[in-house]
Order: C-alpha cells, then structure tokens, then sequence
C-alpha cells in the first residue's frame, strides 16, 4: 500500500493534478479517509461506494422524523462523505485505481449531492434555495468536466465549495438544527445553513470561473 506522501501525489495525478494541500479541510478530509484505508485496506473500493450512496439516502430518510432525525440525517451525511472518500483512498494507496471506478465514484457523489439536497429541504430548507444548493453542488464539477472535453487538463485551484465543504456544512446544518429543535430555532438554522451553501457555491463557481476563464484563453 502506498504511504500517505505517495498517495496525495497518485490523488492529484487522478484529479487533474490538483493541490491536495491547498486547502487545510480537503488536506484534513485526505489524510482521514488514508488512515482509514490502511485500516480497512481488505474492503473492495466500490463496496465503499455503494456503501456511500445508501447512507447518503438513509440519511435524507431520517431527517423528516424530529430532532433525532435532524441529528442522525447530519450524522449519516458525514458518514457518507466519509465512505466516499475512503472508497478514493481504497482505490488509489491500494492501487487498485481504474478509469472505470473514477467516473462510477463521480456519479455516486452526484448522487449522494442530490440525497443532500432532499435532506435540507425535508428539514424546511425553501424550495428555491434547495434547488440552487444542490444546482451550486452540480455545477463546479459539470464546468470541470466540460473544460476537460475542451482540452484543459488541470482542475484548478482548490476553491471554497469543494466536495469536503459540502458535506461538513449539510451535516452541521442538519446536526445543529437537530440540537436546537427544542428552542424553535430548527428552521432558521436549516435556512441559514442552505443558504450558506449557496453562498459558498457562488464563490466557489467564480473563483473555478476566473481559473477556466484563463485556461482557456491559452
């Protein structure tokens, strides 16, 4: 199995040749979902991603139920970002790395984005601010994915609405909420949360714009 050094560097090499160290939460969320994988090195990687995609689902199905929905729905939602990069770290330090498992597991984070997105909205988040979250969630990978088919193969600089930040906001917004039911504070914090997201996804989307912007004018 590759050591922590040499797999952040097959991980950029995966992902366009992107910074792993760029940002503290990414760099943090890489090293989690490695230390992990030394542990459970025997678990087929797309176990992992199925796995993922269940709890993501299970996660959304629970927030409906109260405050211990809201606090379990966060909690599962971290628990699937958890798996989905373990499944990575499986792959990759395992080298077990393939085209194939690379899209599958950018699907089965689509996925899991849109479980996300329900899960917020059952829990009170406005329509419409659901709908650009999940949208806001979608878009940065579809711009990187296009650029690619153009020709750029970088992915860019890591910006403030990477796949880690999403997760860890719809988990605190859904766990928070969950604590502070009793007080009546659910909905706000659920709004505040969502609409947190949508702030973040629209400089997220600007700063990957200005990049995109450059590289493809070369």
């Amino acid at each position: 199995m590759l050591d922590r050094e040499e797999y952040l560097a097959a991980w950029a090499r995966w992902h366009g040749d992107a910074d792993p160290t760029a940002g503290r939460l990414v760099r943090g969320w890489l090293s989690a979902a490695y230390t992990l994988a030394r542990v459970l090195r025997w678990v087929p990687p797309l176990a992992a991603t199925a796995l993922g995609l269940l709890v993501a689902v299970a996660g959304a199905a629970v927030v409906p139920l109260g405050a211990w929905g809201l606090v379990a729905g966060g909690l599962l939602v971290g628990l699937s970002g958890l798996l989905d990069s373990l499944d990575g770290a499986l792959a990759i330090a395992g080298g077990r790395a393939s085209r194939r498992g690379f899209v599958l597991d950018s699907v089965v984070d689509r996925l899991t984005e849109v479980a996300y997105t329900v899960a917020l909205w059952l829990a009170g988040a406005p329509g419409l601010l659901a709908a650009a979250f999940g949208a806001l969630c979608w878009l940065p990978d579809y711009l990187r994915a296009r650029a690619g088919q153009a020709g750029v193969r970088e992915t860019g600089s890591i910006s403030v609405w990477e796949r880690p930040t999403r997760v860890v906001l719809t988990g605190f917004t859904l766990g928070g909420a969950g604590v502070l039911s009793a007080t009546g504070a659910a909905g706000p914090v659920i709004t505040a949360g969502t609409a947190v997201g949508v702030l973040l996804g629209l400089v997220g989307t600007a700063q990957l714009g200005i990049w995109l912007r450059r590289a493809l004018s070369q």
